[in-house]
């Protein structure tokens, strides 16, 4: 077996230069743009979150690159930066995961968990050298997130949405009259209606609970409409089903 001794010079200089900090102020940019666009929309992850991500990811992969130059200089061992790059990309998951939530049924937070997962790829890229690659990806995030919804409107407004609509919610709180008024709102129009109270012991009056069964037709977003009702005061669980017709 062979041995060696690693000694570390911390005025020696040569695996630190420029275009590293190059490398890493122009992650800490792009990074800032996409954290910006994510905060001005009162996100989970804002600004501070996706710049140091971004920031993070160029380190490591700077690090992996030239950061045991020393080690591999004239001891014979042969390095592989990609490890630390699919060590980011599993890495990330865990913050992404973490901004993943389920209010009354509805899912949240994917959105903002992918855009935490390019911002360390855009980061990555950078550390890697590939800045216009990472430039390339921040535009196309851009296009995505305020491109797609409007093509989207564009699409389904020529083809109404049609869809069930099953909520749970206290009697007595004027809950009906708001899930009305707001599927009006986003642009539905309301077929059936159908409640019948949920069975099981007496309850009091202010503790009833109802099943209500909507069908709703329209050119608005199903999705929206759903995590506006769950987030009504007295509505317990709310569930989108497909359209029987």
């Amino acid at each position: 077996m062979t041995s060696f001794t690693v000694e570390t010079n911390l005025t020696d200089l040569s695996h630190q230069n420029w275009p590293q900090i190059v490398s890493l102020l122009i992650a800490l940019a792009l990074c800032t743009l996409i954290g910006l666009e994510r905060e001005l929309r009162q996100k989970s992850a804002g600004l501070r979150t996706h710049t140091l991500v971004g920031l993070g990811a160029a380190l490591f992969m700077l690090v992996s690159k030239y950061g045991f130059g020393d080690v591999v200089d004239g001891a014979g061992v042969v390095l592989d930066p990609s490890r630390v790059a699919a060590q980011i990309v599993s890495g990330v998951g865990f913050i992404g995961g973490g901004l993943i939530f389920v209010h009354r049924s509805t899912v949240r937070g994917i959105t903002t968990a992918a855009v935490v997962w390019v911002s360390a790829a855009v980061g990555t890229a950078c550390g890697a050298g590939l800045w216009l690659l990472g430039a390339a990806v921040t535009a196309a995030h851009f296009l995505v997130v305020f491109g797609y919804p409007r093509v989207l409107r564009l699409l389904t407004r020529r083809v109404p949405t049609a869809a069930q609509l099953r909520l749970t919610y206290l009697d007595g709180r004027g809950v009906l009259r708001r899930v009305l008024a707001l599927a009006t709102r986003q642009g539905f129009a309301v077929d059936e209606v159908h409640t019948s109270r949920e069975p099981g012991r007496a309850e009091p009056p202010e503790r009833a609970v109802v099943e209500l069964s909507l069908h709703i037709r329209g050119s608005g977003d199903i999705n929206e409409l759903a995590m506006g009702l769950a987030e009504a005061e007295g509505v317990l669980r709310v569930h989108v089903g497909e359209d029987d017709g």
